[in-house]
């Protein structure tokens, strides 16, 4: 492998996570996903594979074709550990919410009130240099 390539591996790797409620549940999504998914999200950055986890809102609104209620920003520690699947998920969810019954149903609550999400690959692009 060459020296470019592994410098490619070795560097952390950006992924935005946005997400569009439906009109009027955002302060119902943003609390669900800061309930259940966040918490299983910082688990990974404590195991390494997350170097952070960001959360934003926008501060107003835009026009319906261009809106997002909430944006996640994971920095990978690298461009393989965004790829791999997600080993211990699972026991991470059961550990964190072990009345899973309760966890399960708020989890599909969260994702009825979803009307679009993407996730959104992004580079660095120093203006200069």
């Amino acid at each position: 492998m060459s020296n470019r390539s592994q410098d490619i591996l070795n560097q952390p790797y950006v992924i935005e996570y946005y997400y569009k409620a439906k009109w009027g549940y955002a302060e119902e999504f943003s609390e669900l996903f800061k309930k259940n998914h966040l918490p299983v999200l910082l688990k990974q950055v404590e195991s390494g594979r997350f170097l952070s986890v960001t959360c934003t809102r926008p501060r107003y609104h835009t026009t319906e074709d261009g809106r997002w209620d909430y944006r996640v920003t994971i920095v990978f520690k690298n461009v393989l550990a965004a790829h791999e699947p997600p080993d211990g998920e699972a026991a991470i969810k059961r550990a964190l919410y072990p009345d899973q019954e309760t966890f399960q149903r708020e989890e599909r609550r969260r994702f009825e009130i979803l009307l679009a999400h993407w996730d959104l690959p992004v580079v660095d692009d120093p203006i200069a240099g």
